[in-house]
């Protein structure tokens, strides 16, 4: 039996409307609840809580002064349509890519980093198939 149950997943910011109204965008949810320093996403596969936080100050990626402590693997169908759309949204291309190839990162508007993939991560993790055990 599971001890707790994924509820929310909260991300600071400076802009709680601006955040938001991202992310149900993006997620094809809606804004649920409002608070003065809070806004709640809701989704059909769970929530998201943009939280104001005072002297907010986004992630560095990848590397840097403000440590990246979370970040989304969104799957996609197509990753050139998807992330053209994100950027309507309000997000940007980040500078670096690793391996635009496999996926993107761009970042939401208050600057978390988040990831276009084409694919689900195995889950349960474990070892990726070879072509010994496929």
């Amino acid at each position: 039996m599971p001890i707790a149950q994924l509820s929310l997943i909260t991300l600071n910011c400076a802009d709680k409307e601006e955040l938001a109204t991202f992310w149900a965008a993006l997620l094809g949810g809606e804004i649920v609840y409002r608070a003065d320093d809070l806004a709640v996403v809701q989704t059909e596969r769970g929530s998201l809580c943009a939280l104001v936080v005072p002297d907010y100050r986004p992630p560095t990626w990848p590397g840097g002064d403000t440590p990246n402590n979370i970040h989304f693997e969104l799957k996609v169908d197509n990753l050139e349509d998807a992330q053209a759309e994100a950027i309507k949204l309000g997000a940007r291309l980040a500078e670096v890519q690793p391996d635009p190839d496999t996926w993107r990162v761009l970042f939401d508007p208050a600057g978390h980093p988040f990831c276009l993939v084409p694919h689900a991560p195995l889950l349960p993790l474990g070892p990726r198939p070879t072509e010994d055990n496929a």
